[in-house]
């Protein structure tokens, strides 16, 4: 029997946040993992094109990772079924996101940071993420 099945967790599961132990207070531990979830940001981060750079292209219709803020949401009818826009920004430019079929998603409000990826359109000359996958990002704490 391993530590950690002794410890009642699942096998192949990692802990997300350092404990503490002797030698180190809690607030080193807090500390320490708060830099854990920068640098895991960061590296997201890294990972994901500027919107700018965002335009179907000779190649066709890239799949890409975005990160930014929500500016805007709204509920609006695409071919009278409901459908739930937003407006990302990263700094660099502005992306419009929509999901179709959906007239609420929770924690999709003004202010969130995600990250979304999927495949970019253009309708009405300006870059369209439909239906992207998303992640939500931690919310800050305060």
């Amino acid at each position: 029997m391993s530590a950690g099945e002794r410890a009642g967790e699942h096998p192949g599961r990692r802990r997300s946040r350092p404990r503490w132990w002797p030698g180190r207070s809690a607030a080193e531990a807090h500390a320490a993992a708060e830099g854990a979830e920068r640098a895991a940001d960061e590296a997201e981060r890294a990972r994901c094109t500027p919107i700018r750079d965002c335009a179907e292209g000779p190649a066709g219709r890239p799949v890409v990772s975005v990160t930014g803020t929500l500016r805007s949401v709204s509920e609006r009818t695409v071919a009278g079924l409901p459908a739930l826009a937003a407006e990302l920004d990263d700094g660099s430019a502005r992306l419009e996101v929509v999901w179709l079929g959906r007239a609420a998603i929770a924690g999709i409000v003004p202010g969130r940071e995600l990250v979304a990826s999927g495949r970019i359109a253009l309708a009405h000359g300006r870059p369209v993420l439909f239906n992207p996958r998303y992640q939500l990002r931690p919310l800050d704490k305060e």
